[in-house]
Order: structure tokens, then C-alpha cells, then sequence
């Protein structure tokens, strides 16, 4: 028996075919192989085709077929993961309205900052966990706002898993922990919010029918059976956001457990067993894949959006002729600390742990005599150890204390010095797994169509491939030290400027 995932991703898209038995891929595929465009029309946006995901995840699977080694037709059920917080909007024929306004687009977070105080704070958090933020309720609300005629033609909102299953079988559902993270969920109502759908005037026909994460979201239809090489009926049985797939994925389910990721984003997800949040919302709590009314499971996630689109463009920057691998290793060649050279990794949009201020990426102290290609590959990694610190900070402040952070052997993992370095700055060991979103999307499929009798079975024959424990604890410090004080002398300009721009609006 196989099982087939999906994973959205908003460089590419992977698939992989698991059998379900000894829980091995099989087979996986990704496409494309350069990293998929993101239009930015103005400052701040930031938007991708859904048609574009679809056509992404049509080529990765006949990829993934044409390795052999497996019958199509004997994959029996399909999980998707996903790019959390996007909006994907269709009509009554189900016709996609723009392009999708994704996680780090940052338009909306003075909407969302306006429904925080509106609607109140404390019910805000202690209904919804989050303030609305930069979420995609905030960015529905743009769209009703800066473009009613598009407004007025959406039959249903989607997150973009839900159009992925879609496409797979013209059925529409979401969950109660895909509406928790666009902070259209209630916790103490189990529900949508009323408070969210009366304050931005929202039409409660917008939401799809809200399902259990592992359960069935339609089955496959005929035509795209034959065009995908399946059978028919097969079902689409999980769906979940990127992160808590990724926690899902690491066997990551129970109250203390702890998941790290450093894609395109970095991201720290601790599991709670109480209904959390973060006064100020710069860490944010949604509905876990196994979230209950009876049995709460809560993800607190931290999230930077700068990690591997930093990485990214350091290398596009000044390692165009490299790969990852020969940066990797040039970076290790530079002294711990890079003889003072900084860099602030957020330069893609809005960070919540920022409280949703945009300070763009920086590099500080360069000296031209001194600092090398190497300096600057080692001081991003260094810089985006940093930025996991001060967000594991704040998760402490919130009562997550991690004695262990589980992430998988994949993306700035891959580099020893990062996961090293990741180790010095937060001070907590780490496991390695080889897993990934597809590998967790697949299982979850497993869990969903019930071939596996729980959640725990479905991953009880993952291997642990690497533990690294602290060894630079005493050194680090200093440098990350320096780094904070970058930071927050930032911090306090951005505030100075935004107080001084409200001064002279209000003196005029």
C-alpha cells in the first residue's frame, strides 16, 4: 500500500510515495528546480499564482513516476502540506480571482493592527490567540477594501492546500487548525469568530465546511486521475499548514515537544497543552493537526520570515558561481564571529516577533581590508542562529522551556556549522531526522485514511541521524550579545521615526 505527499512550498513543490508499511519513501521529486518567482508589485507585497502550484505539482509527480520503482495505481490515499496564512480566492465555478496574497506579504498589518484595538485586545487573545496581524483575515479584508469588484465574485476563501485538494477533487473543506491560522478561529467557541466576521463584515458563505485535519477532503476525480496516472476515488485524507506539518513530521504531537524548520523561513513549533498566547502576539498559537475541543494541542510557532531567503540572496549575491555545499564550506573557514561582522536577517517583510515592524536585512561593520566571501557566508548563518535565539527568548517569556529541539536533516540543516551554531545560540541540543513536509504529508495521509491505529505509529520507524549538543556556549554569547544590541537600536529608530511621523500628522 502507498501513500502519496503533496507538499506546497513557495520555492517549489515536493512530492514523495511512501509505502505505508515500512514507512520509506519510495520515490520523491521536487520542481522546479530554481526557485519559483514571487511578484512584489509594490514594497512589502508578496503574491504567487495558484495555477502556478498546480501546474508545479502536476510536473513534480510525473517526475516522481518516471523514476520507477512503483505502481501508481496502488497509491491508496494523499496528504498535502502547505505555505501557511496564504489567501486563495475562487468563484461560484471555481475560478481562481487574483494571485494569492502569501505569508510574507506585508499589506495588511496596519488592517489587522486596527481589529486588534477595535475588537480588543485582551478577547482577541484570549479567543483567537493571536492578534489578526498580518493574517489572512487581515488580507481578505484588504481585498474587500482595495478591490470590491474582485470582492464581490468570491464564493470561497482557501488556504493554498485547500486548492491543491481542489484541483485533486473539486471539493472544497478546511479545519479548525486552518482557519486558526488565519485567525479566523474562536478557541473558546470552537468556532469561526464572530467577532472577526462581524468587525471586517465578512459573509460566513465564504468558509468552506470545516473537517478534522486527518479525514477525508474529497476523492480524486476521474479526469484528473488519468491525467496524474492514478485511480480514481483515491482520497485526499490530511491536510495541514507547512509548520504544523513539519512538526507532525518529526513526531512532534505531545505538550512539551519542540520542531524547528530553516527554509525559506525559519521557524521554532512548541506544542501546548493550554490555550497560550503571547501578549503581544509576536509568537502565535494555532490549532496543532491533533487539536480536539476535548483534548486541546496548540502549536506555538515562531516564525522568521528571513532564513533561507536570506541564504538565498547572500548566495546570489556573493556566491552566484557556488552551491550551497562549496558556501557551506567556505563559511567554515572563517573565524566564530567573523571579526565583527553582523547581519540582521529580516529583509522579507513584516516580522511578528518584531511586533510586524519591517527593518529590512542589514550587514554591519564591514571592513573591506578584512572580510571575505567566507566572512559573509558564516556571518548570515550566524545572524539567522541569532534571530532563532531571540525568538526562543520570547517563546521562554511564554512558558516553552525546550530540552530538545527535533528538526529535520534538510535546508540550512544540511550545513553542519549552521546546525552547530544553532546549537551554541539557543543553548538546546538538537535531533536530526531525514524527513521532510512531502515525507510528513504522506504518513499524514496514513493517519487520516486509517491504515495506522495512531498518530505515534505512523512515525515509530524514523531513525535519529545526527544529535549535536552545545560546545561553544561561553563564546557565542558575546556574539550574540553584539548582535541584539544591532537589533534593538533598530528596533528603537523604526519606533522614533513612526512616533515622529505621528507627531507631524497630528501637529498639521
Amino acid at each position: 500500500m502507498l501513500l502519496l505527499g503533496i507538499d506546497i512550498g513557495t520555492s517549489s513543490v515536493k512530492v514523495c510515495v511512501v509505502d505505508a508499511e515500512s514507512q520509506a519513501i519510495v520515490a520523491s521529486a521536487s520542481y522546479p528546480d530554481q526557485e519559483s518567482p514571487i511578484t512584489s508589485l509594490q514594497s512589502g507585497w508578496a503574491e504567487q499564482s495558484p495555477e502556478m502550484w498546480w501546474q508545479q505539482t502536476r510536473q513534480a509527480l510525473t517526475l516522481c513516476h518516471k523514476k520507477g520503482g512503483y505502481d501508481p495505481k496502488n497509491i491508496s490515499a494523499i496528504g498535502i502540506a502547505y505555505q501557511m496564512h496564504g489567501l486563495v480566492l475562487v468563484d461560484k465555478d471555481q475560478k481562481i480571482l487574483r494571485d494569492s496574497i502569501i505569508w510574507c506579504d506585508s499589506r495588511a498589518v496596519e488592517i489587522g493592527d486596527k481589529a486588534f484595538a477595535d475588537i480588543g485586545t485582551e478577547k482577541c487573545l484570549t479567543h483567537m490567540l493571536n492578534s489578526p496581524g498580518n493574517f489572512t483575515a487581515s488580507k481578505l479584508a484588504w481585498v474587500k477594501k482595495n478591490e470590491p469588484d474582485i470582492y464581490a465574485q468570491i464564493d470561497k476563501i482557501m488556504l493554498p492546500g485547500d486548492y491543491i485538494a481542489m484541483k485533486l477533487t473539486g471539493e472544497i473543506t478546511t479545519s479548525a487548525s486552518a482557519l486558526s491560522e488565519g485567525v479566523f478561529f474562536d478557541f473558546q467557541n470552537n468556532g469561526l469568530s464572530k467577532d472577526i466576521i462581524r468587525h471586517f463584515n465578512f459573509s460566513e458563505k465564504l468558509f468552506p465546511p470545516v473537517m478534522p485535519v486527518f479525514s477525508e477532503h474529497g476523492r480524486i476525480t476521474t479526469n484528473v486521475a488519468a491525467l496524474l496516472g492514478l485511480t480514481a476515488g483515491i482520497p485526499v485524507t490530511y491536510k495541514a499548514g507547512d509548520q504544523p506539518n513539519n512538526a507532525l513530521s518529526l513526531n512532534v504531537l505531545k505538550p512539551g515537544e519542540v520542531a524547528a524548520t530553516a527554509g525559506t523561513s525559519g521557524v521554532i513549533y512548541g506544542v501546548s497543552g493550554e490555550l497560550t498566547y503571547d501578549v503581544q502576539s509576536r509568537v502565535n498559537t494555532f490549532a496543532h493537526v491533533n487539536y480536539t475541543n476535548e483534548r486541546k494541542r496548540l502549536g506555538v510557532l515562531l516564525c522568521i520570515n528571513g532564513t533561507g531567503s536570506l541564504y538565498r540572496w547572500i548566495k546570489n549575491t556573493f556566491g552566484a558561481s557556488l552551491s550551497y555545499a562549496e558556501m557551506n564550506a567556505m563559511a567554515e573557514q572563517a573565524p566564530m564571529g567573523c571579526n565583527g561582522l553582523r547581519i540582521m536577517p529580516f529583509g522579507n517583510g513584516a516580522e511578528r516577533m518584531l511586533n510586524n515592524k519591517q527593518i529590512g536585512a542589514h550587514l554591519h561593520n564591514i571592513d573591506l581590508n578584512l572580510h571575505t566571501a567566507a566572512h559573509v557566508f558564516r556571518a548570515a548563518q550566524e545572524g539567522i542562529a541569532c534571530a532563532f535565539r531571540y525568538g526562543l527568548d520570547i517563546m521562554r517569556e511564554n512558558g516553552m522551556h525546550p530540552t530538545v529541539i527535533r528538526a529535520g536533516k534538510s535546508n540550512m540543516f544540511l550545513s553542519d556549522l549552521f546546525a552547530q551554531t544553532f546549537v551554541n545560540a539557543t543553548g538546546v541540543p538538537v535531533e536530526l531526522y531525514n524527513n521532510d513536509g512531502s515525507l510528513g504529508a504522506a504518513l499524514g495521509a496514513g493517519i487520516g485514511a486509517g491504515i495506522y491505529p495512531s498518530q505515534a505509529e505512523a512515525f515509530n520507524k524514523a531513525e535519529r541521524v545526527g544529535y549535536i549538543e552545545p560546545t561553544d556556549i561561553e563564546k557565542f554569547e558575546p556574539i550574540y550579545q553584539d548582535w541584539k544590541e544591532i537589533l534593538e537600536n533598530h528596533l528603537q529608530r523604526k519606533q522614533e521615526d513612526k512616533d515622529q511621523k505621528v507627531e507631524t500628522f497630528n501637529n498639521q
